[in-house]
């Protein structure tokens, strides 16, 4: 199946200070290349992982806004992206993207700013909407076939309910020819049957399967028994402070 992005490598021999931000993060300093699914590739991994900053550096280096929104958007309220775009290589294949979008729930209220100014091209009053609303109005209406879309940590913004609507359109985008890549700690976003995952941990990044992940295991193992889950963490916490 085509692509619309291949893969993206770190052009390691250009990086200037590999003891600096971002390339101190251990997912980063042993990046080499990721070869991207045509469907959806998931980037998981703990807080402080690198998954948000490679997503990031990702959409940067396909053109997108590094607040958020489609290539045409410019707003810049608080620069924060990391230099990590500059040195990484992206390859793209035959297929080019028929529009895009890059939503970040952390940068929502910024995107639904500037798109008050697109009212004439259908956009809604996105600031009249709670933030996962918003959140999923942009996706079912401005979202479209053979797009590339880049989502870093939608289930911010979203409730369970809403994170499947999601994935139900998610899948008829993908079947029209759009490609999506995600990062998530959602154990319902990424259960996306045949995507492909990619774990980021203190060890790099490896591809994983999906019940391999922490999130799945941790999910399925507080449902089962919760009460016991609770003990442990709780007893874990008088045994601290007892100390």
């Amino acid at each position: 199946m085509n692509r619309i992005l291949r893969h993206i490598e770190l052009v390691r021999d250009k990086v200037p200070n590999w003891e600096a931000y971002p390339f101190a993060i251990p997912a980063v300093a042993k990046l080499d290349r990721l070869e991207f699914d045509p469907r959806v590739t998931f980037f998981v991994g703990d807080n402080g992982s690198g998954k948000s900053t490679l997503v990031e550096a990702i959409a940067i280096k396909a053109g997108f806004n590094p607040e958020g929104g489609t290539k045409n958007f410019q707003t810049r309220l608080r620069p924060s992206e990391s230099s990590l775009h500059e040195y990484l290589r992206l390859a793209r294949g035959a297929r080019r993207e028929h529009g895009g979008f890059f939503l970040r729930a952390e940068t929502m209220f910024n995107v639904s700013t500037e798109a008050e100014a697109y009212g004439a091209y259908g956009w809604k009053d996105l600031h009249e909407k709670s933030h996962g609303e918003a959140f999923l109005w942009v996706a079912i209406h401005r979202f479209r076939d053979r797009g590339l879309f880049i989502l870093d940590e939608p289930e911010a913004a979203l409730s369970p309910q809403r994170q499947l609507a999601l994935m139900g359109r998610m899948r008829q985008l993908i079947r029209a020819g759009s490609q999506f890549i995600v990062s998530t700690h959602s154990p319902i976003l990424m259960a996306y049957p045949g995507a492909r995952i990619y774990l980021l941990d203190r060890g790099g990044i490896e591809r994983v399967s999906y019940t391999d992940t922490e999130h799945y295991a941790v999910t399925k193992t507080f449902l089962q028994d919760p009460e016991r889950m609770l003990q442990r963490v709780f007893a874990d916490v008088d045994a601290a402070e007892s100390e």
